[in-house]
Protein backbone atom coordinates (compact mmCIF):
# COMPACT_ATOMS: atom_id res chain seq x y z
CA UNK A 1 0.00 0.00 0.00
CA UNK A 2 1.29 3.48 -0.91
CA UNK A 3 1.95 5.93 1.94
CA UNK A 4 0.31 9.33 1.47
CA UNK A 5 2.60 12.32 1.85
CA UNK A 6 1.59 15.25 4.03
CA UNK A 7 0.92 18.05 1.55
CA UNK A 8 1.70 19.38 -1.90
CA UNK A 9 5.01 20.95 -0.77
CA UNK A 10 6.12 17.73 0.89
CA UNK A 11 5.09 15.71 -2.16
CA UNK A 12 7.06 17.98 -4.45
CA UNK A 13 10.07 17.98 -2.14
CA UNK A 14 10.17 14.21 -1.77
CA UNK A 15 9.52 13.59 -5.47
CA UNK A 16 12.42 15.89 -6.30
CA UNK A 17 14.67 14.06 -3.84
CA UNK A 18 13.75 10.65 -5.22
CA UNK A 19 14.02 11.89 -8.78
CA UNK A 20 17.51 13.29 -8.11
CA UNK A 21 18.43 9.99 -6.50
CA UNK A 22 17.26 8.05 -9.56
CA UNK A 23 19.14 10.38 -11.90
CA UNK A 24 22.34 9.73 -9.96
CA UNK A 25 21.85 6.01 -10.63
CA UNK A 26 20.53 5.91 -14.21
CA UNK A 27 20.43 7.95 -17.35
CA UNK A 28 17.46 10.30 -17.57
CA UNK A 29 16.21 8.62 -20.75
CA UNK A 30 15.97 5.31 -18.87
CA UNK A 31 13.89 6.70 -15.99
CA UNK A 32 10.14 6.17 -16.15
CA UNK A 33 7.29 7.68 -14.17
CA UNK A 34 6.84 4.18 -12.74
CA UNK A 35 10.46 4.23 -11.47
CA UNK A 36 9.81 7.58 -9.78
CA UNK A 37 6.50 6.33 -8.39
CA UNK A 38 8.10 3.19 -7.00
CA UNK A 39 11.01 5.09 -5.45
CA UNK A 40 8.78 7.76 -3.89
CA UNK A 41 6.23 5.19 -2.75
CA UNK A 42 3.36 7.15 -4.34
CA UNK A 43 1.02 6.31 -7.16
CA UNK A 44 1.74 7.38 -10.71
CA UNK A 45 -1.50 9.38 -10.51
CA UNK A 46 -0.02 11.44 -7.68
CA UNK A 47 2.94 12.32 -9.87
CA UNK A 48 0.67 13.21 -12.78
CA UNK A 49 -1.35 15.50 -10.50
CA UNK A 50 1.74 17.70 -10.18
CA UNK A 51 3.72 17.09 -13.38
CA UNK A 52 2.85 16.50 -17.03
CA UNK A 53 5.71 14.03 -17.43
CA UNK A 54 9.29 13.41 -16.34
CA UNK A 55 10.49 16.32 -18.51
CA UNK A 56 8.15 18.67 -16.66
CA UNK A 57 9.42 17.30 -13.34
CA UNK A 58 13.02 17.86 -14.43
CA UNK A 59 12.27 21.40 -15.69
CA UNK A 60 10.56 22.33 -12.43
CA UNK A 61 13.37 20.83 -10.36
CA UNK A 62 16.00 22.79 -12.31
CA UNK A 63 13.86 25.93 -12.14
CA UNK A 64 13.51 25.67 -8.37
CA UNK A 65 17.27 25.43 -7.90
CA UNK A 66 17.99 28.32 -10.28
CA UNK A 67 15.36 30.45 -8.52
CA UNK A 68 16.81 29.60 -5.12
CA UNK A 69 20.27 30.63 -6.33
CA UNK A 70 18.83 33.84 -7.84
CA UNK A 71 17.27 34.72 -4.49
CA UNK A 72 20.63 34.10 -2.81
CA UNK A 73 22.32 36.45 -5.26
CA UNK A 74 19.74 39.15 -4.65
CA UNK A 75 20.14 38.90 -0.89
CA UNK A 76 23.96 39.01 -1.17
CA UNK A 77 24.23 41.74 -3.82
CA UNK A 78 26.18 44.16 -1.62
CA UNK A 79 28.55 41.60 -0.09
CA UNK A 80 32.15 40.86 -1.12
CA UNK A 81 32.68 37.70 -3.21
CA UNK A 82 34.39 35.80 -0.39
CA UNK A 83 31.45 36.30 1.95
CA UNK A 84 28.82 35.88 -0.78
CA UNK A 85 30.25 32.51 -1.86
CA UNK A 86 29.71 30.84 1.52
CA UNK A 87 25.91 30.47 1.20
CA UNK A 88 26.47 29.20 -2.37
CA UNK A 89 28.88 26.47 -1.37
CA UNK A 90 26.69 25.53 1.61
CA UNK A 91 23.72 25.27 -0.78
CA UNK A 92 25.74 23.17 -3.20
CA UNK A 93 26.83 20.88 -0.35
CA UNK A 94 23.26 20.57 0.93
CA UNK A 95 22.10 19.59 -2.56
CA UNK A 96 25.00 17.25 -3.24
CA UNK A 97 22.86 14.65 -5.01
CA UNK A 98 21.34 17.13 -7.47
CA UNK A 99 24.26 19.24 -8.70
CA UNK A 100 26.87 16.60 -9.59
CA UNK A 101 24.18 14.55 -11.34
CA UNK A 102 23.00 17.52 -13.38
CA UNK A 103 26.54 18.65 -14.21
CA UNK A 104 27.43 15.12 -15.33
CA UNK A 105 24.75 15.56 -18.03
CA UNK A 106 23.05 12.24 -17.45
CA UNK A 107 20.31 13.12 -19.89
CA UNK A 108 19.95 16.71 -18.68
CA UNK A 109 22.46 18.72 -20.70
CA UNK A 110 20.15 21.73 -20.60
CA UNK A 111 21.05 22.21 -16.93
CA UNK A 112 24.62 23.28 -17.68
CA UNK A 113 23.49 25.85 -20.24
CA UNK A 114 20.80 27.18 -17.87
CA UNK A 115 23.32 27.43 -15.04
CA UNK A 116 25.84 29.18 -17.31
CA UNK A 117 23.22 31.67 -18.54
CA UNK A 118 22.15 32.39 -14.98
CA UNK A 119 25.74 32.95 -13.81
CA UNK A 120 26.51 35.20 -16.79
CA UNK A 121 23.57 37.40 -15.84
CA UNK A 122 24.71 37.47 -12.21
CA UNK A 123 28.35 38.32 -12.99
CA UNK A 124 27.54 40.79 -15.79
CA UNK A 125 27.21 43.74 -13.41
CA UNK A 126 30.60 42.94 -11.89
CA UNK A 127 32.56 43.32 -15.15
CA UNK A 128 34.11 46.71 -15.86
CA UNK A 129 36.10 46.94 -19.07
CA UNK A 130 36.49 50.73 -18.94
CA UNK A 131 39.28 50.82 -16.37
CA UNK A 132 41.53 48.76 -14.14
CA UNK A 133 42.73 45.23 -14.77
CA UNK A 134 40.04 44.48 -17.39
CA UNK A 135 40.40 47.75 -19.32
CA UNK A 136 40.03 47.09 -23.03
CA UNK A 137 39.10 43.43 -22.67
CA UNK A 138 35.91 42.01 -24.17
CA UNK A 139 33.08 41.64 -21.66
CA UNK A 140 31.83 38.40 -23.26
CA UNK A 141 35.28 36.81 -23.00
CA UNK A 142 35.61 37.82 -19.35
CA UNK A 143 32.14 36.46 -18.53
CA UNK A 144 32.82 33.15 -20.29
CA UNK A 145 36.14 32.85 -18.44
CA UNK A 146 34.58 33.54 -15.03
CA UNK A 147 31.49 31.37 -15.53
CA UNK A 148 33.27 28.34 -16.97
CA UNK A 149 35.89 28.63 -14.22
CA UNK A 150 33.20 28.83 -11.55
CA UNK A 151 31.25 25.86 -12.87
CA UNK A 152 34.50 23.94 -13.39
CA UNK A 153 35.65 24.45 -9.80
CA UNK A 154 32.24 23.32 -8.54
CA UNK A 155 32.48 20.18 -10.70
CA UNK A 156 36.01 19.53 -9.46
CA UNK A 157 34.86 19.95 -5.85
CA UNK A 158 32.09 17.39 -6.31
CA UNK A 159 34.17 14.89 -8.31
CA UNK A 160 36.80 14.89 -5.60
CA UNK A 161 34.33 14.26 -2.79
CA UNK A 162 34.25 17.88 -1.55
CA UNK A 163 37.80 17.77 -0.12
CA UNK A 164 37.47 21.27 1.32
CA UNK A 165 34.70 22.73 3.43
CA UNK A 166 32.25 25.24 1.98
CA UNK A 167 34.04 27.89 4.04
CA UNK A 168 37.44 27.15 2.46
CA UNK A 169 35.93 26.98 -1.03
CA UNK A 170 34.06 30.25 -0.54
CA UNK A 171 37.19 32.01 0.65
CA UNK A 172 39.46 30.71 -2.12
CA UNK A 173 36.96 31.17 -4.96
CA UNK A 174 36.06 34.62 -3.59
CA UNK A 175 39.71 35.69 -3.70
CA UNK A 176 40.04 34.41 -7.28
CA UNK A 177 36.89 36.26 -8.34
CA UNK A 178 38.13 39.48 -6.72
CA UNK A 179 41.42 39.16 -8.65
CA UNK A 180 39.65 38.68 -11.97
CA UNK A 181 36.66 40.97 -11.70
Amino acid sequence: MKKPLLNVYAKGFFLHCYFSELMSEKNFDDITIQNISDRANVSRGTIYLHYVDKYDLLDKLIGEHINEMREMCESLADVEFTEANLPWFEYLEKNYLFFPTMLASKGAPSFRSQLNEFLIEEFKNEVDTTKGKNHGLNEDVILQFIVTSYVGIVEWWFKNGMPYSPHVMAEQVGILLERNL
